[in-house]
């Protein structure tokens, strides 16, 4: 027969309770006592059920997250922080995408709830807060991330979006670009926020975004180098041509600068480029690319400590809206010296 708890309890003349405790990382456990625990179910090689710790307690200790997509690598270093935030308290997170797709993403929820986790993290692809308000009815804790709904009044963590795209136009017009293109996002908050924030700066410098220059992909997070590429081809037929680029994402801004290159003119002096998201890989491209930190560590542990505060709550919070600041980090791609309008 496998171990159980009570195999454990009874070895080490503890409570059940006790054990449970120790597996879930509980705080009013002594250290000599957790460190007892842990030394037994190392010997026994014991792996804790949790389907049967779930008929007990009522609880699953799962984490369902929803994103547009998982090959994005904002989206999977927010779910590597957000799975790290939640291990400490013994939750594990299961992961769903939603392609981009509104129904896809309203079918992968549903489904999730028939599994009964214990709460929901979303990076939402709809902008129809119809769902949302179903979950909150059925009185699931939940936390949209990275994109909010501004009509539902739900927990949510994010950066700040206005300010994204603020601090990327002004870095554009610092190194000397006059004639600033915008590769923007969908009708969802951070594309609306980042355009709004483009709009800002420029009117801050007096300076005008030229018919054609702001152009939407019907997808940004799927096939993000592809529409970023497709984007910059459009923009280089302009006349004039842009002689800087703000991108909605890292991924759409690597596209654009390929297309670049390959019509012979320069990054960054013909076509500065800036990115968001500040990616892992951006150090190693070829050029550099320069970005916007959206600090998408702290997105997914904050938005872990959220769920989490949630789950232990005995009575219900109010709900709370986290924005993160971002920071301005230039590489190549936009490093060099102003110039005059030509």
């Amino acid at each position: 027969m496998p171990t159980t708890m009570k195999d454990i309890a009874r070895d080490l003349g503890v409570s059940v309770v006790t054990v449970s405790k120790v597996l879930r990382n509980h705080e009013d456990i002594s250290e000599a006592t957790r460190k007892r625990v842990l030394d037994r179910v190392k010997e026994l090689d014991y792996t804790p059920n949790l389907a049967a710790r779930g008929l007990v307690t009522g609880k699953t200790y799962l984490v369902g997250l929803v994103v547009p997509d998982l090959l994005h690598p904002f989206f999977a270093q927010v779910a590597k922080s957000l799975s790290r935030a939640l291990l400490k308290k013994g939750y594990c997170l299961t992961i769903s995408t939603s392609e981009e797709d509104a129904e896809l993403e309203k079918h992968e929820i549903n489904r999730l709830l028939g599994r009964r986790l214990d709460a929901l993290v979303i990076a939402s692809s709809s902008t129809n807060p119809s769902v949302f308000e179903r979950i909150q009815r059925q009185g699931l804790p939940f936390v949209l991330i990275d994109r909010s709904l501004p009509e539902l009044d739900t927990n949510y963590v994010g950066s700040d979006d206005e300010a994204i795209g603020f601090l990327a136009t002004e870095h554009l017009i610092e190194v000397g670009c006059k004639r600033i293109a915008h590769v923007r996002g969908p009708n969802n908050s951070p594309g609306v926020g980042r355009l709004k924030g483009y709009q800002n700066a420029l009117a801050k410098h007096k300076l005008k975004s030229l018919s054609g220059y702001v152009s939407m992909p019907r997808l940004v997070d799927v096939q993000s180098r592809e529409s970023g590429a497709d984007l910059m081809h459009q923009l280089l037929a302009l006349n004039p041509r842009p002689d800087g680029v703000f991108c909605y994402n890292d991924p759409m801004a690597i596209g654009a600068i390929h297309t670049i290159l390959d019509a012979g003119l320069t990054v960054p002096g013909d076509i500065a480029v800036i990115g968001s998201g500040n990616l892992h890989y951006d150090t190693e491209l070829r050029i550099p690319l320069s970005s916007i930190d959206q600090r998408t560590d702290m997105i997914g542990e904050r938005a872990g400590r959220l769920t989490l505060s949630l789950l232990e709550s005995k009575t219900h919070p109010r709900n709370r809206t986290i924005i993160i600041q971002p920071q301005l980090v230039v590489r190549a791609s936009t490093e060099r010296k102003q110039r005059s309008n030509r």
